[in-house]
């Protein structure tokens, strides 16, 4: 995809449902869920201040712990309000140890308040949970996300509406923690749980789904992933059969999903037919036209091998040169592009030009959005620094990761004969953006010589945008590239049980 920039069709917007203002004395912000995404996978925002003065919500072991002559309900109330909202603010401005300190600050507060057992003790564990997933800490936000399931269930049933949300973490958390197997059995009980409550055609499921088709596509199940992106789309479709212009950023994040999984006769037809809608309600020269066409002309730098029929398609780079002009010529004539997408399209068309091995034009371009860049604006110069002044890789193709008889089941299920391995490689960017001086510096076991040779062939048919200095392109040398793989330790004895009778 196309190097982003802030505000660029890259993000992903979604909007949750509110949670209603309790009726209290005490004044509670409403706020919206925000989505965030990790690893691709949709997690969990936090919830909202709990009810306070709903005596519903009160656990059965609230008075034991509360001493209300000592400190008023409502103190209690309105210091918990507090926390929260430092927790959501430290979490939203990524302060994320701090945000950890204080979610477990809400979560004895929410027990004394409530007690161990309530539904808003089993919020203030999902947020904690979030949060623990964000620093890394995979395990513990497993375990905060199980014991807030296991409280809904208990006060509600298994299939209450609550359950979502931490199953959707608990979910993210098994796929970061290397189980797809697990997160793949959470994510699809969280959509089953959408269907029962909202009906089979809820958007609600549509992160879960999201984040369904990555963990299948994680565990080699093309077919699966492919089914539930389909299930995005007809939902999608179906609901804004009326509004057209609302299915646009659901097809965006479908035709970049089509690029990864290398879709890519798919892809174009999805990035054509959102052009149409744009064309056909906004006009042939609307700025909005401008990602989605240079996202097009993208697309022809990539083969696709996923139809048997692909050979019969089969296209250049230059067969996307019309789309990058005419995404150049409409941000440089509205009036409603910014400096922002005035040097994407210059990168986009510079890159192209580079695929072609077109240096002189390629150059030109890239002076250009230095230029755009260059002026004196903090915000201009630090987007000047990610994407010019250091080597950014343009395209790559994937390496397996597991070898021989190995599978990502086996990692899943621990196996004991399952062992990690890594190629490690060093290498140059020249100044036309091309791999140069590559070695391979480590290869741990060196025994799978398929593994480094698929290493040396992908490094070399990288293409990058070169760094620059000076509005000028430049080498960069001391790149290093490390390739971690799994494979079989009975896989591995075979390859040195056959070398020794080789040298008999």
């Amino acid at each position: 995809m196309l190097a982003p920039l802030p505000g660029g069709a890259m993000a992903v917007a979604q909007s949750d449902e509110a949670v209603d203002e309790p009726d209290t004395a005490i004044e509670t912000r409403e706020a919206e869920e925000e989505a965030l995404t990790l690893l691709d996978q949709t997690v969990p925002v936090a919830d909202e201040v709990p009810s306070l003065l709903d005596s519903e919500d009160v656990g059965p072991n609230a008075g034991e712990e509360l001493n209300i002559d000592e400190q008023p309900r409502e103190l209690q109330a309105a210091e918990l309000t507090h926390a929260f909202e430092t927790f959501r603010d430290l979490q939203e401005r990524g302060i994320l140890d701090e945000a950890e300190n204080v979610a477990k600050q809400v979560i004895e507060l929410a027990i004394r308040l409530f007690g161990p057992t309530s539904n808003d003790t089993a919020r203030a564990l999902g947020n904690l949970g979030l949060v623990q997933h964000q620093t890394g800490n995979y395990e513990a936000a497993q375990q905060n996300f199980e014991a807030a399931i296991e409280i809904i269930e208990d006060n509600e049933d298994r299939l209450n509406a609550q359950l979502v949300n931490p199953l959707k973490g608990l979910g993210a958390a098994q796929l970061a923690s290397g189980r797809p197997d697990l997160a793949a059995k959470s994510y699809q009980r969280a959509v089953h749980i959408t269907h029962v409550n909202e009906g089979p055609h809820n958007l609600d499921q549509v992160d879960a789904l999201q984040a369904l088709a990555e963990v299948n596509l994680r565990m080699g199940d093309l077919k699966s992933a492919k089914n539930n992106q389909d299930m995005i789309y007809a939902l999608n479709l179906r609901y804004y059969s009326d509004d057209a212009m609302s299915m646009v950023p659901s097809l965006m994040r479908r035709a970049e999903w089509q690029r990864r999984t290398g879709y890519h006769l798919d892809e174009r037809a999805t990035y054509r037919r959102i052009i149409r809608i744009i064309e056909t309600t906004q006009g042939k020269d609307d700025v909005r036209l401008v990602l989605p066409l240079l996202e097009l002309g993208e697309s022809y730098f990539f083969v696709d091998t996923t139809d048997s029929q692909a050979q019969f398609h089969a296209t250049s780079p230059a067969s996307g040169e019309m789309y990058f002009k005419r995404a150049v010529r409409i941000a440089e004539e509205s009036s409603e592009a910014d400096w922002q997408l005035k040097a994407q399209t210059k990168l986009a068309f510079g890159d192209y030009y580079n695929f072609r091995g077109d240096n002189g034009r390629a150059r030109r371009n890239y002076r250009e959005a230095w230029q755009i860049l260059s002026e004196d604006d903090p915000s201009r110069l630090e987007l000047r620094r990610r994407l010019l002044e250091r080597p950014v890789l343009l395209r790559q193709d994937s390496i397996p990761s597991y070898v021989g008889s190995a599978k990502s089941s086996n990692r899943a299920t621990s196996d004991p004969d399952l062992r990690a391995g890594r190629i490690v490689a060093s290498y140059s960017v020249n100044s036309r953006g091309r791999v140069s001086g590559l070695k391979i510096v480590e290869a741990t076991p060196e025994e799978f010589e398929d593994v480094r040779r698929l290493v040396h062939r992908e490094l070399r048919s990288r293409v990058y945008r070169p760094q620059f200095a000076d509005a000028e392109p430049t080498a960069t040398d001391e790149q290093l590239f490390t390739h971690e793989f799994y494979y079989m330790e009975p896989d591995l004895e075979q390859i040195r049980a056959q070398a020794e009778l080789d040298r008999r």
